[in-house]
C-alpha cells in the first residue's frame, strides 16, 4: 500500500481502529510503507479532530468519536452506497413524507430525490437538507438541536414534535450495527435517540447500509425488528443472514455496487 495519499492512509486508520479496537505504529509503516515520523504525523492529525486517542506506541478509539469524520466515511464504499440509495429512491413516490437520518447513505438517497415533486423531508442531516434545499419542489424541515460536527448532524432531545402533526409514510436510516434480535443500532446515544424519534414517525422504516457493518459493535437500538420493513444493502450481505431476516418478516434488497440492480 506504499504511495497513497494522507487522507487514504486516515481512512485505512479509522477502519482499522473500527474492527481491531487499537493500531500500532510499527503495523502502520509495514502496511503503508511509511517512516514512524510519518505515521505519526497521521495520528497527531486524527487526534486534533477528536477521531483517535494517541497510546503509546500507536492509538485507540476516542471516546465518543463518530465511527469517523462525515468526509472520510463519504467516500467509503461510494459505489455500494450509491447503488443502495438508488434502491432506497424507488420506495420513495412524489408527494410523500419521508424522514432520512444524518448517514452517508442517506446523503447520497438525498441525492438521487432532488428531482422529485411534492416531498415534505424531514432530517437532522445538514448535508442532506443542504442538498434537497436546492430544489423549489421539496419542502425540508430540519430537526434542531446541537450541531455535531463529525456526523454533520442535530442531535438533542427534540421532543414529541410530530405529535397531531400526522405520520411520515417512509423513514430511511444509516446504522452501525444490526442483529435479528436488537434490530438497528448504534455507538452514540445521542444519534440513538434522534433516530429513535424519527422511525418512530414513519409508517415503513428501511436500513439502509454496506456489508461492512455486519457484525460490528454497537450499543443502542434504534428501531426493533418488528418495526422494519426492508434493509437494503450490498450483494456482501451472505445468503443465511438475509435469510436469517426474512425469517422474522423483514425483506432484504441486495444490490450490486456496479449497476445497482437488486440482487
Amino acid at each position: 500500500m506504499s504511495g497513497i495519499a494522507e487522507h487514504e492512509r486516515q481512512e485505512h486508520v479509522l477502519r482499522m481502529l473500527d474492527g481491531q479496537g487499537r493500531v500500532s505504529v510499527n503495523d502502520l509503516m509495514d502496511r503503508f510503507g511509511v517512516s514512524a515520523v510519518t505515521v505519526r504525523k497521521d495520528l497527531e492529525s486524527l487526534e486534533r479532530r477528536r477521531l483517535l486517542r494517541r497510546v503509546r506506541g500507536g492509538a485507540v478509539p476516542h471516546e465518543g468519536a463518530d465511527e469517523g469524520a462525515f468526509e472520510m466515511r463519504l467516500r467509503h464504499s461510494v459505489a455500494a452506497k450509491q447503488s443502495i440509495a438508488r434502491a432506497a429512491a424507488a420506495h420513495v413516490r412524489d408527494g410523500d413524507a419521508i424522514s432520512l437520518d444524518c448517514s452517508t447513505t442517506c446523503y447520497y438517497l438525498a441525492l438521487e430525490l432532488r428531482g422529485r415533486r411534492g416531498l415534505v423531508v424531514v432530517t437532522n442531516g445538514l448535508r442532506a437538507a443542504d442538498v434537497l434545499s436546492e430544489s423549489d419542489s421539496i419542502t425540508v424541515v430540519v430537526l434542531g438541536g446541537t450541531v455535531r460536527r463529525s456526523s454533520q448532524s442535530l442531535v438533542g432531545d427534540f421532543g414529541d414534535v410530530f405529535s397531531s402533526r400526522g405520520r411520515l409514510n417512509v423513514g430511511f436510516f444509516g446504522l452501525r450495527s444490526l442483529t435479528p434480535e436488537h434490530g438497528l443500532m448504534e455507538l452514540s446515544i445521542e444519534e440513538t435517540a434522534v433516530k429513535r424519534r424519527l422511525a418512530a414517525a414513519s409508517d415503513h422504516v428501511y436500513g439502509l447500509f454496506d456489508s461492512s457493518k455486519l457484525g460490528r459493535f454497537a450499543l443502542h437500538s434504534f428501531v426493533a425488528t418488528d418495526h422494519l420493513t426492508g434493509l437494503i444493502t450490498d450483494e456482501g450481505m451472505p445468503d443465511d443472514v438475509a435469510e436469517q431476516w426474512a425469517s422474522r418478516g423483514v425483506k432484504v434488497e441486495r444490490v450490486t455496487a456496479s449497476g445497482g440492480g437488486v440482487a
